[in-house]
């Protein structure tokens, strides 16, 4: 069974910065591509980021130069560095891997930036 456990969301002002973590465990083999993504309230679900297991990104256009996402594979962790937030950036984030073809989720963690 793999578990996904996010961490750092939080209310931040807008214009601040926050961390978002996101660690792995369990029985995980291989992961190919690590992800965040954020459902906005009454808004569907859509893409934050991505990272492959060879370090290649792909951001939506309304973080880029904002969000920068990383991974230590070692540790089996995503990161989401956020900074320059505004209000609409306000939503659940959660994390997505993919290991062996198969998809896991966490269950998210709010972050909530005030104007």
């Amino acid at each position: 069974q793999v578990q996904l456990v996010e961490s750092g969301g939080g209310l931040v002002q807008a214009g601040g910065s926050l961390r978002l973590s996101c660690a792995a465990s369990g029985m995980i083999f291989s992961i190919t591509s690590m992800g965040w993504y954020r459902q906005a309230p009454g808004k569907q679900r859509e893409l934050v980021a991505t990272i492959t297991s060879g370090g290649s990104t792909n951001y939506a256009d309304s973080v880029k130069g904002r969000f920068t996402i990383s991974r230590d594979n070692a540790k089996n962790t995503v990161y989401l560095q956020m900074s320059s937030l505004k209000p609409e950036d306000t939503a659940i984030y959660s994390c997505k891997i993919t290991s062996n073809s198969l998809q896991y989720w966490g269950k998210g963690t709010l972050v909530t930036v005030s104007s």
